[in-house]
């Protein structure tokens, strides 16, 4: 379970038959603190690989921009792979089962009123 900001706008990749998938970076930050001895400790930031999969990535692709605050459930998910340099390179990624965006939606303001 994850709450944190999107870093980009999704990207969304087609597939087969209309089917979907959105990827995008999630940060999530714990908040800083001082010590009893008045040391600051500030705040960690950590950066995330989100996938969503078919209605789950067509809701992204209308709704989820970046700075948006979401609620993520999903599993860990690992692989690796070759760059163009052919060095191996590991991914880790959250395959998210359920999101909830947390972002109040924005208002329809009219000039003058």
């Amino acid at each position: 379970m994850l709450i944190g900001n999107v870093g980009k706008d999704p990207v969304i990749t087609y597939y087969e038959t209309d089917q979907a998938m959105a990827t995008f970076p999630l940060a999530t930050t714990e908040k800083g603190y001082t010590l009893p001895n008045g040391t600051q400790v500030p705040d960690r930031t950590d950066w995330h690989n989100i996938v969503l999969w078919r209605g789950l990535a067509k809701i992204a692709e209308k709704y989820i921009h970046k700075g948006d605050k979401l609620y993520i459930e999903g599993r860990l998910r690992y692989r690796s792979y070759d760059d163009k340099n052919g060095a191996r390179r590991y991914v880790t990624e959250i395959a998210a089962e359920n999101m909830e965006m947390l972002s109040p939606k924005p208002s329809q303001q009219s000039n003058g009123e």
